[in-house]
């Protein structure tokens, strides 16, 4: 994020993002996009935007596809100035199907390639999202994370169609095959969720699947209930990466510390977009009530025909005023689009993740010492300390932090003497 953004958001919205190729892929086809309004008024108007998209094909088309989407969202939905910011997401998602899938007909490397896609919009009438695929959309508050999307996976499908009544999923349904995703197809469904109420507290995070195959929701939870964004985002990458990393990696982390409201010295704030109206409908209203007083005056007059006919015209305006209404978005934010949240989990920090923390502490210790890396344990032993102290105190958050701090530092230190290495050689 500029540094610019961070100034006049920094008191009411913390983001962190990263991306990361995992242990066992040689490119990274994960890509996202961070999109903070520039100020009050672009904030009330399409607040601010989150989209991570996870890519597949051969060669680079995976890549290729991710960044189309994560590119061309962006920036499609900021332009899309007279729709509703769900119909400008759900038009800028769609448009991004389309070119990814003409791309794919340009070259045999190309064809067949395509992308899952989350976008989240922090809105002032609250959260919209947009799901294609099976990368995710949590809400983390007070102790619980609720799973805002529904994964376009075979599992999640059949699951829906109750084909699980006992809740277990047979070992022969494969678990990576998606349903939906954008671009192999040249028409696309696009799941639209929200919105979803946003509380000061609120923590989203949106990943995907190489996280979120990687750790249970009530883990997600703890993490994100435990540390700020920065930290959070850090240690789900590392600890994805120490249970195998066996795909690209993509997470970001928004928290809301409270309303959004720009500090800028020049930038005055614009009326909410549930209160905007323009000319149009307060004309078709003044035309209506006009017409509605001339057809009493009609009534009285004795000209009933007249009369009934102003009626129905007065009528049909305001129709037509409140449909122009309800298409622009003033009154979206009554609506309730989709059926999430999908999943709820408690996820009060307890002693089952630190317990295992504790355990990936002493594989790392011991692998050190099996491998002679050299490592400065000063700030590492800091951070055990830190989380052992907790422990014995009970507090399981604080716990969960020093713990996850020592991990990262150390996995900080590994990449870069894996840095210095490839550089010298």
């Amino acid at each position: 994020m500029a540094d610019s953004l961070e100034h006049i958001w920094a008191h009411c919205l913390k983001v962190a993002a990263r991306t990361d190729v995992g242990l066992r892929r040689s490119n990274n086809q994960d890509s996202f996009t961070v999109d903070i309004a520039p100020g009050q008024q672009a904030f009330e108007q399409r607040g601010h935007l989150f989209v991570v998209a996870d890519g597949m094909g051969a060669h680079a088309a995976g890549e290729l596809a991710s960044k189309i989407a994560t590119d061309s969202v962006a920036l499609a939905y900021r332009k899309l100035k007279d729709l509703s910011p769900p119909e400008a997401l759900l038009t800028a998602v769609r448009e991004a199907n389309t070119k990814i899938h003409t791309k794919g007909q340009t070259s045999d490397d190309f064809r067949g390639m395509g992308t899952t896609i989350s976008a989240l919009a922090i809105l002032p009438q609250g959260a919209v999202i947009a799901q294609v695929g099976d990368s995710r959309v949590y809400r983390y508050r007070n102790h619980k994370i609720e799973q805002l999307t529904f994964d376009h996976s075979m599992v999640w499908e059949l699951r829906a169609a109750n084909q699980f009544p006992d809740g277990k999923v047979p070992d022969f349904i494969p678990k990576n095959v998606i349903t939906r995703s954008l671009g192999p197809n040249p028409e696309v469904q696009v799941d639209l969720e929200g919105p979803f109420p946003i509380q000061a507290g609120d923590v989203f995070l949106l990943c995907s699947d190489g996280l979120s195959n990687q750790f249970d929701d009530a883990e997600l939870g703890q993490i994100l209930a435990s540390l700020p964004p920065e930290e959070a985002v850090e240690a789900l990458v590392d600890l994805a990466n120490l249970r195998g990393g066996p795909d690209n990696i993509t997470v970001i982390v928004v928290q809301v510390l409270g309303p959004q409201q720009a500090h800028e010295d020049k930038s005055q704030p614009a009326p909410p977009t549930g209160q905007r109206m323009s000319m149009y409908r307060l004309l078709g209203w003044a035309l209506a009530l006009v017409l509605a007083i001339g057809a009493g005056f009609l009534w009285l007059e004795a000209y009933p025909v007249a009369a009934l006919a102003s009626l129905v015209v007065a009528a049909g305006l305001a129709v037509l005023s409140s449909l122009r209404e309800h298409v622009h978005g003033s009154t979206f934010g009554l609506r309730r689009l989709g059926k999430g949240p999908y999943t709820a989990a408690e996820c009060r920090p307890g002693e089952d993740l630190v317990r295992n923390l504790q355990g990936v502490i002493r594989d790392l210790r011991r692998a050190a010492a099996e491998e002679n890396w050299e490592i400065d344990w000063s700030r590492f032993d800091a951070h055990e300390q830190t989380g052992d102290k907790a422990l014995s105190d009970g507090d399981f958050a604080a716990a969960i932090a020093g713990y996850c701090r020592a991990i990262s530092d150390l996995m900080r230190q590994l990449k870069g003497r894996r840095e210095r290495t490839e550089t010298i050689f």
